[in-house]
């Protein structure tokens, strides 16, 4: 009961451009939470929101770097999750997304697992269909895309292996 209240707040909160300003603090206080909890939650967790670790290697170095995201749960199946490459509403793709634009596959932390899972960008009418279900659940993603301009976000479904 309690986490779906602080879903519904964060939700709310979430989808006024005034809170494009707190990322800097939320980067922060994400990497503190899940070194504190060894990678188990992070801020958005606590905020009762899903988050978990992307993993994906460099596009150019095939440096793995991680990265810490906002995800959309697939109620039917808890073995896809949805990807959004929003960036706080910013003019330019997060780097996470063009380096995941050109993996086939990644590694996901979640809830302290970690498993590999398959890439899938997404195009088209199936891109629109998970828009709708990403806006849906996430209402601020659409202040995002009109504060990112003529930038559309990049939607990715990785799939466990």
């Amino acid at each position: 009961m309690k986490k779906k209240w602080r879903a519904g707040l964060s939700r709310t909160l979430g989808a006024h451009p005034v809170s494009m300003r707190t990322a800097p603090v939320v980067l922060v206080l994400d990497r503190t939470v899940r070194r504190i909890t060894q990678g188990r939650e992070g801020i958005l967790d606590v905020a009762g929101l899903p988050s978990l670790e992307l993993t994906v290697a460099g596009r150019r170095s095939g440096i793995a770097r991680t990265v810490s995201l906002l995800y959309v749960p697939t109620p039917q199946d808890r073995d896809t999750f949805l990807l959004i490459g929003s960036n706080w509403g910013r003019p330019r793709h997060p780097e996470w997304s063009a380096n995941l634009a050109r993996a086939d596959r990644a590694e996901l932390h979640l809830s302290g697992a970690r498993f590999e899972v398959t890439v899938r960008g997404l195009a088209g009418a199936e891109r629109e269909r998970a828009w709708a279900r990403a806006v849906a659940f996430w209402p601020g993603y659409a202040m995002e895309q009109r504060l990112a301009g003529e930038r559309v976000f990049r939607l990715f479904e990785l799939r466990r292996v």
